[in-house]
C-alpha cells in the first residue's frame, strides 16, 4: 500500500532534507518566486536552480544559483541527483506548461505550480504551491465571453437552475451570481449538497438574493409553486440523471427525471412566459448507445418541439457539450482515489477517448449561447482534440510521481453497459453553421412535432410507472431511431424486426 501524500505537499517526514526544486524561468516573477522559497524556512522547498529556454545561460548564476538550459536539461541523465521536482508558473502558456511538464515526468521530476500573483501580494509566502494538477494540462486557453450581453438578459431579472447543486448547475449559480440579478432561485433534490452550496453562495455573495428549493422536478404541481411565485426571466435547466451504468440498471428513473422532469419544467416555462429556457444537455445523447443518452436526446427533442407550439413566446434553447474536468463522479477524481489507494487504475478500454472541457468554461459558454438564437437551437461547443484515457491516467500517475504500470498498475476491465469508444457532438443527419461566437456552433438535428413527443412522452412515462424497463427502451427506441443499444441487455430489442 502506497502511503505518501500524493495531492498535497511533497512528504518530507521521512527525508532528512527540503525537496530540492529548480524554477522554469529567469524572469522578475522567477526571481520573487525565488526569493519567497529562500526566505521562507517553513516550508517544505528548498531553491536548487534555474531552467530556461535562453541558450546564453550555460553558466550564468542567479541568486547564487545554476540556470540551465532547455538543452543541458534534456541531455543530463543526473538530474534526480540534483533536483527532486520543477517548480512551473501558472502564468505560464499552456504550451510552455505541457514541455516542461513533459521533460521533467521524462527525466523522472515531479512537477509543482506556483500562483505568482498570490506570491507577490501576499508578502513572499509559498503556501500555494501545489503538484501539478492534470486540468492544468488539459485546459485550453480562456474563452472570451461577451459579458455585457449576458449580463443585460440578467440584471434585476429572476433566474430559475435546477440541478444547481450539481457540478454544472453550482457553477452556473456562481457565475449569475456575478450579474447582479434579482433573484437566484437554486432547486435541487439532492439535500446535503444543496445545503453547503447555500453555505458557500451566502458567504461569497452576501449582496445576491437567493432561494435554495429542496424538491424534484418531477414533481409538476411543486414546480408551479415555484413559477407562480417567481416569474422567472431565465431558467437554466441542468438536472439530471448522467451515470451510464447506473442508468442503464434503472431505466425507468431516467424517464421519470430525464424526460418528465424537463417535460415539467419545459411546459411550465412555456405557460409562464419564461422569456429563455436553457437546456444542459450532453454529447451522449448524439447516436446514443444507452438508456441515459438516449433520454437526454428526448427530452432535447422534446424542448425543441416546443419552439413552434401553439402560443408559445419562450425562446427554448439546448446546450449540448462533452465531459467536465472535475465533476461528480467523473473519470479524474475517480483516478485521483484510486492512486491514492496504490491502484490499479481502472480503464474500461485501451482505446477509449473522450472530449473534455472545464467547469467554468462550459458553463460560460451555456451563459453565452443562452443569450444567442430565436429559440429551437442545439448549440454544440467546442470541445478541443478528444483525450485519449489511458494517455490520461499514465500522465497523472507520472504527475503522482509514480512509474505506470510499475508503481501504479492499470487494468482494463472492459466497456461497461452502454458504454461506446467515442463520444460525439452531432448526429448522423447534423449539419453545423457557425455562429458569431467562433466556440460555439448551431446543429441541425432532426426535429418531432409537439403532437407526436408528447404522445411518445405520455407512453414512456406511463410504462416508467409500470416499471417495465423492455417497454420503457423499446419506446425511447421509437423516440430516438438512432439509439442501438450496446454491451447491453437491450440489445436484443435492436434485433427485432
Amino acid at each position: 500500500m502506497i502511503t505518501q501524500e500524493l495531492f498535497g505537499v511533497l512528504d518530507t517526514k521521512d527525508t532528512p532534507s527540503k525537496a530540492r526544486i529548480a524554477i522554469v524561468g529567469v524572469e522578475d516573477t522567477s526571481v520573487s518566486l525565488a526569493k519567497a522559497i529562500i526566505h521562507n524556512p517553513d516550508h517544505p522547498y528548498q531553491l536548487a536552480g534555474f531552467l530556461s529556454a535562453r541558450s546564453d545561460s550555460k553558466k550564468a548564476m542567479l541568486l547564487g544559483h545554476k540556470i540551465y538550459n532547455k538543452a543541458q536539461f534534456l541531455r543530463s541523465d543526473n538530474l534526480k541527483e540534483q533536483f527532486d521536482a520543477v517548480l512551473i508558473k501558472d502564468m505560464m502558456t499552456k504550451l510552455e506548461i505541457e514541455e516542461w511538464t513533459s521533460f521533467a515526468l521524462e527525466k523522472g521530476l515531479k512537477v509543482l505550480k506556483a500562483p505568482v500573483t498570490n506570491i507577490i501580494k501576499d508578502d513572499h509566502k509559498v503556501g500555494d504551491i501545489h503538484p501539478l494538477q492534470i486540468e492544468d494540462l488539459l485546459n485550453r486557453p480562456t474563452i472570451r465571453i461577451e459579458n455585457d450581453e449576458v449580463k443585460c438578459y440578467h440584471i434585476n431579472k429572476n433566474i430559475l437552475v435546477t440541478g444547481g447543486a450539481g457540478s454544472i448547475g453550482s457553477e452556473i449559480v456562481k457565475q449569475v451570481a456575478q450579474l447582479n440579478s434579482s433573484l437566484i432561485v437554486v432547486v435541487d433534490q439532492a439535500e446535503s449538497p444543496l445545503y453547503e452550496l447555500q453555505l458557500e453562495l451566502l458567504e461569497k455573495f452576501p449582496n445576491q438574493r437567493f432561494k435554495f428549493i429542496l424538491a424534484d422536478i418531477s414533481n409538476y404541481s411543486r414546480m408551479e409553486k415555484l413559477f407562480d411565485d417567481y416569474q422567472f426571466s431565465i431558467v437554466y435547466h441542468a438536472a439530471a440523471y448522467k451515470h451510464v451504468p447506473l442508468i442503464e440498471d434503472n431505466p425507468h428513473e431516467a424517464i421519470f427525471v430525464n424526460i418528465g422532469g424537463t417535460k415539467n419544467v419545459a411546459l411550465l416555462s412555456k405557460k409562464y412566459c419564461v422569456n429563455r429556457f436553457v437546456m444542459v444537455s450532453t454529447d451522449k445523447a448524439v447516436n446514443p448507445t444507452n438508456v441515459m443518452g438516449a433520454s437526454k436526446r428526448a427530452a432535447e427533442l422534446f424542448v425543441q418541439s416546443l419552439q413552434n407550439s401553439s402560443g408559445n413566446t419562450t425562446k427554448f434553447i439546448t446546450t449540448r457539450f462533452g465531459n467536465v474536468l472535475g465533476s461528480n463522479g467523473s473519470v479524474i477524481p475517480h483516478f485521483k482515489k484510486q492512486i491514492e489507494k496504490g491502484g490499479p487504475v481502472t480503464i474500461t478500454h485501451p482505446d477509449i477517448i473522450r472530449y473534455f472541457m472545464t467547469i467554468p468554461e462550459a458553463c460560460e459558454l451555456v451563459l453565452q449561447a443562452g443569450t444567442m438564437g430565436q429559440g429551437g437551437e442545439i448549440y454544440v461547443f467546442d470541445m478541443g482534440k478528444p483525450v485519449k484515457i489511458l494517455d490520461l491516467a499514465e500522465r497523472m500517475i507520472k504527475l503522482s510521481g509514480y512509474t505506470p504500470g510499475i508503481d501504479i498498475k492499470i487494468d482494463f476491465i472492459g466497456l461497461r453497459p452502454g458504454e461506446k469508444l467515442y463520444e460525439e457532438l452531432l448526429t448522423d443527419n447534423a449539419t453545423t453553421i457557425p455562429t458569431h461566437h467562433e466556440k460555439i456552433m448551431i446543429s441541425r438535428d432532426p426535429l418531432m412535432e409537439f403532437e407526436d413527443i408528447e404522445n411518445l412522452s405520455k407512453q414512456i412515462i406511463l410504462a416508467a410507472m409500470n416499471k417495465n424497463s423492455l417497454q420503457i427502451v423499446r419506446i425511447l427506441k421509437i423516440i430516438v431511431p438512432e439509439f442501438i443499444s450496446n454491451n447491453s441487455e437491450f440489445e436484443i430489442l435492436d434485433s427485432v424486426s
